[in-house]
């Protein structure tokens, strides 16, 4: 069953069919997953775009890290790397102009 009580929004209901509440939250995670947002970019995209509560958000995050250690691992090995680079880019292009 899906509720219409968001103009918008046609999402199935978290009460009437959780499974695939979970699953369709679970699907959302990934997105952001792909686009490179940590937990907390995640769980604010998803409350303000999705109206997801962050607190399922953050259940269903965890659960997926239990499942998916070596992945998350990697997962955030690699956006921390990626945030260090631009750091020191943005250093690196501040110092190119005091010269």
């Amino acid at each position: 069953m899906y509720h219409q009580n968001q103009e918008y929004y046609h999402f199935p209901c978290l009460c009437c069919n959780p499974h695939t509440y979970i699953r369709m939250v679970q699907n959302m995670i990934e997105r952001c997953l792909v686009l490179g947002m940590d937990r907390d970019e995640c769980i604010k995209t998803l409350a303000i775009h999705a109206r997801i509560r962050p607190l399922v958000t953050l259940t269903v995050w965890r659960e997926l890290i239990k499942e998916n250690k070596d992945f998350f691992q990697a997962y955030f090995t690699n956006i921390s790397t990626q945030a260090f680079k631009e750091n020191q880019d943005l250093g690196e292009g501040n110092n190119i102009g005091s010269n």
